[in-house]
């Protein structure tokens, strides 16, 4: 892979999207290598967390438009269905924590990205930008289906109606995101977020995303039901067992994934 980078320590898969002279802007070929990536820490029982992040100064500024131009209908439906759609669902779909660390611009299909990640962490100086409306088109990568659940429904419209940039701060006084840092610790302390991840019960963290995929499309008896058959699964594990018993020795658990 060369348009996206794929290391591997402490448990961790450090996922890089790499054209940083362009901003990280996906074209056919970065997306189907972030897919090989994702499926890559998917199948690796090793690979604990997740830990998404772009090259140089930017996140990742959406759509490469030089690929983009003059698309006809069936351009675009797979465009979306291939490169957009399937990346969102790996993300959502793997049971493990997948964090975005925003280090510099995120903007339209970059911004929806990030933002269909379990935890969003951004560098003081990123912003985040819904930039569809500037070019006659819609969100697409799930963004009208995440943002209003973060944001609320009136602002999640102005934002993408305005295409208004939101900075780092702002976005973490909306519920957009979950912290920022100022950019010269903003690096160490997104990955020690993603290390302590790893070390954590990664089947537990990964029921609890199931749950939360799960939230909005159940009343609340469904959901109390999809609770106490996850519970189950939860019980049966090794990490289960030991936080048990770490707890009663007085000791801290080494938890294994299991």
């Amino acid at each position: 892979m060369s348009t996206v980078l794929l290391t591997k320590e402490n448990g961790v898969g450090y996922i890089t999207l790499n054209r940083p002279e362009k901003y990280n802007s996906f074209n056919r070929e970065m997306a189907m290598e972030l897919q090989e990536a994702l499926d890559d820490c998917a199948d690796d029982d090793q690979v604990r967390c997740i830990y998404l992040t772009g090259a140089g100064k930017g996140f990742c500024s959406g759509q490469d438009l030089s690929e983009a131009m003059n698309p006809s209908p069936d351009d675009f439906e797979r465009m979306v269905r291939e490169h957009y759609n399937a990346t969102i669902l790996r993300i959502r779909n793997v049971e493990k924590p997948v964090i975005a660390a925003v280090n510099g611009v995120a903007a339209g299909a970059g911004a929806n990205l990030a933002i269909a990640c379990d935890i969003v962490l951004a560098a003081e100086s990123a912003s985040f930008i819904q930039a569809f409306s500037k070019i006659g088109l819609i969100p697409d990568s799930g963004g009208t289906y995440f943002l209003p659940r973060l944001v609320g429904l009136q602002r999640a419209a102005a934002l993408m109606m305005t295409g208004e940039k939101v900075s780092a701060a702002d976005a973490v006084a909306m519920g957009m995101i979950y912290k920022s840092y100022a950019d010269d610790v903003f690096e160490a302390e997104a990955k020690k977020m993603a290390v302590t991840l790893a070390q954590m019960p990664t089947r537990g963290l990964g029921l609890t995303k199931r749950l939360l995929n799960s939230t909005f499309n159940h009343s609340i008896e469904g959901q109390l039901d999809m609770e106490k058959m996850t519970q189950m699964i939860a019980g049966a594990t090794h990490d289960f067992r030991e936080g048990v018993q770490a707890f009663l020795e007085k000791r801290k658990p080494v938890f294994t994934g299991k």
